[in-house]
Formats: C-alpha cells, structure tokens, sequence
C-alpha cells in the first residue's frame, strides 16, 4: 500500500526546499489543522503498522498536482485562474501574490507514484516539481494563454496559516526512484486548457 500524503505535512515551512527530515512548522489550531494534521496522523500510523506488523507499506508526499479533471469549482488556484480566464473574469489572488508554489503535472506525479510503488522503499519521498513560482509568476504564465484578454487581478484577504513557500527537496526521489519531472509549467497548462474548454465549453 502506498499513502498519499501531501506538502501540507511541512505546514508553513521555515526551511525551502523541503527535504523528507523536515518535521513542519504547523499549527494545530487554525482553520487548515484538520487538513495538516490529518495526513501526519496518517503517516504516523503507517510508520506504526510497519513497525509492529513488519509490513512494508510506503508513502509519496504530494505537492501541489494539477491537471485535467480537476473540479472548476474547487478553489485551487491553477483551476481556478483558468476557468476564470475563459469566463474573463478577473484572476483571484490572495495576499500580494508573493507567496511561492511548485506545480507538478498530473503525468508527472503519476509517474512518481509508479516509480515509488516498483521500489522496495518505505520511507516518505517527495514527490513534485522543484521548480518554484510565485502566484503572481503563475498569474503572467495564464495570462500568456490568453493574448487577446486584458485580464486583471482582484487581491483578496490571505487565509490563515496560508503557506508562504512550497518547493519540494527532490534529491531522495531522484536518487532513490531515478525520477523527475518532465513537464514544464507553459506545457502543463496548455494542455489543461485544452481540457477545461471543451468541460466548461467555452
């Protein structure tokens, strides 16, 4: 069995990039707690059953995927900016924008997971792009789609405990699985694009 945990496991990181040895700077009082929390939990009984079954279960940690059959409405932020900028609506940024993300394409993360999975390995890998961008960067690469709109930004409050860097330590991954990411943000993008067109037919 493998787990799907996530980045969120490191909370709002004091250290970038984010190696697996890194324990996270999280609040266990704040509106994302349940979430954060949730996945630590649940890696800690993984390690448990390992430890007292002799299993060999495993776990990837998951940063921030995205990619066709997202759902339009779920508020994360590369779904969300696009199927704004087919409607022309404004792009909804948090914050000044300034906070960091590394956007891994489903494919890649698929590969990762399968990579993982023909390993003999256990302990948590990263699994993600090392690439690392701002909101605002990913505003002008969406924006870049779309030549002929003049889109503009709407800044809104910055959630709580909102992370303000997510950049995964692929080392581990790349020396125990050979694997990294191939696709890059421009390709990613535009090939969800062409998805989210014809699921909003716009």
């Amino acid at each position: 069995m493998i787990f799907s945990s996530t980045s969120e496991i490191y909370g709002d990181p004091e250290v970038s990039p984010q190696p697996e040895d890194y324990r996270g700077c999280v609040n266990t009082q704040g509106p994302r707690s349940c979430y954060d929390e949730s996945k630590r939990f649940g890696e800690a009984l993984l390690y448990t059953h390992n430890l007292k079954y002799g299993t060999k279960h495993g776990l990837v940690r998951i940063f921030n995927t995205y990619g066709p059959r997202m759902n339009p409405a779920d508020g994360r932020v590369v779904i969300n900016f696009l199927a704004q900028a087919l409607r022309g609506e404004a792009l909804s940024v948090y914050g000044d924008g300034s906070q960091t993300r590394s956007f891994c394409y489903v494919d890649d993360l698929v590969a990762g997971i399968l990579a993982y999975a023909s390993s003999a390995q256990t302990r948590p890998i990263n699994i993600g792009n090392e690439r690392e961008f701002t909101i605002l960067d990913l505003v002008e690469a969406v924006r870049a789609l779309f030549p002929e709109k003049k889109l503009k930004v709407e800044h809104r409050a910055l959630p709580q405990d909102d992370p303000r860097k997510r950049r995964p330590d692929l080392s581990l991954a790349k020396a125990t699985l050979q694997w990294s990411p191939k696709i890059e943000l421009k390709e990613g993008l535009s090939r969800m694009l062409d998805w989210l067109r014809t699921e909003l037919k716009i």
